[in-house]
């Protein structure tokens, strides 16, 4: 049997708040600790051909695709559209259609992203709406909770969510290495009943899915259990998963400013903090972003990762990590059949119905 190519990761380098030089040195350290690695990095060839040239471990690995223009942080989809064919972003996403990347890094614009991926790569069939996973640190037994959506779309109707729901479960496996992961939907209150009338057709659909989306069904979850250890997949619509998204980051920005004014207050809270460095480390360690960095679009005919835009090299080093090992599992194509099976279901059931 001949061996499996090495996968080839496309990297818009356009993308994010610290520029290109820091996207390439994020591809190096990632090439540095996989060997079997190979690139496509996607902006000016003037810009980025130096860049490439001064890191030693992607000599041979790495190929410039030459794109002009990239995608600002604050185009709105729409416009980022009307010129994508010159973008870096649209040139990475390019490379997955023409078969030559298995999976697509991007720091950039989340919402011209997630609008160009679906144009350029269309969904998966049986999948009404992507969606956007994120890892959420927690006290479950991998040390993540994977939530979703958080924000490709504000809107999802109970199909929606139910395909959700399959979606992060096959995410689960392959990221957290659950055989059987444990799926939640976000409500009001954990009690049945609680909850809008599509949540509660939701919760129906969700629990159906169980066997064949091979999750155990662990019903409504609140979001005190977004940190917590009742379920590995917790599934929302995209405009609550967004405000819960920002809401902990800015908590965790704010809960991490108060430490260090207590700990410089006096010289007894500096030496405290002194002795509780150790610590304070290890928790650091614990829920530092950019060790899981990259949101993970679900639901579409190709592998694509959004990385923070704020991200170092560490940070893109995780995200590109994540999309390769997306690309060995053939993650995308067992979503997607997992997704058909559900839309055939639903078309049987709708037949027998109308007979």
């Amino acid at each position: 049997m001949a061996a499996a190519p090495d996968p080839v990761i496309s990297v818009d380098a356009m993308g994010g708040d610290r520029g290109p030089a820091t996207v390439v040195a994020g591809v190096d350290r990632c090439a540095r600790e996989m060997p079997d690695l190979r690139f496509l990095l996607h902006g000016p060839e003037n810009v980025l051909t130096p860049l490439v040239a001064r890191r030693a471990a992607l000599a041979g690995r790495c190929e410039v695709r030459h794109a002009a223009q990239a995608v600002a942080m604050t185009d709105k989809p729409s416009v980022a559209l009307r010129r994508a064919q010159d973008t870096s972003m649209w040139s990475a996403l390019s490379a997955i259609k023409a078969g030559e990347a298995q999976a697509a890094v991007s720091c950039g614009n989340t919402g011209a992203l997630m609008a160009m991926a679906t144009m350029r790569l269309r969904r998966a069939e049986g999948v009404d709406r992507p969606a956007i996973a994120v890892f959420w640190p927690s006290r479950s037994a991998s040390g993540h909770t994977i939530v979703l959506d958080v924000g490709a779309d504000v809107r999802a109707d109970p199909t929606a969510l139910a395909q959700f729901a399959v979606m992060g479960a096959e995410y689960a496996r392959v990221a957290l290495d659950l055989d059987r992961p444990r799926v939640g939907l976000l409500n009001v209150g954990s009690e049945e009943g609680k909850g809008r009338p599509e949540l509660q057709e939701a919760s129906r659909l969700i629990c159906e899915n169980a066997d064949h989306g091979g999750y155990d069904w662990r019903g409504y979850v609140e979001g005190g259990d977004l940190c917590g250890d009742k379920a590995d997949v917790i599934v929302t619509d995209g405009f609550t998963g967004n405000v819960a998204l920002k809401s902990a980051e800015g908590a965790a920005a704010f809960i991490g400013d108060e430490l260090k004014r207590a700990f410089r207050h006096t010289w007894l809270s500096r030496l405290a903090a002194l002795m509780a460095m150790p610590s304070l480390s290890r928790m650091k360690r614990r829920i530092d972003p950019r060790r899981v960095n990259g949101g993970v679009f679900l639901g579409l005919r190709g592998a694509v990762v959004k990385s923070h835009g704020s991200a170092d090299a560490t940070g893109v080093a995780a995200a590109i990590s994540l999309a390769a090992r997306m690309a060995r599992t053939g993650f995308t194509e067992r979503v997607a059949g997992r997704a058909a099976f559900l839309t055939m279901q639903r078309q049987a059931l709708g037949g027998a119905a109308a007979q």
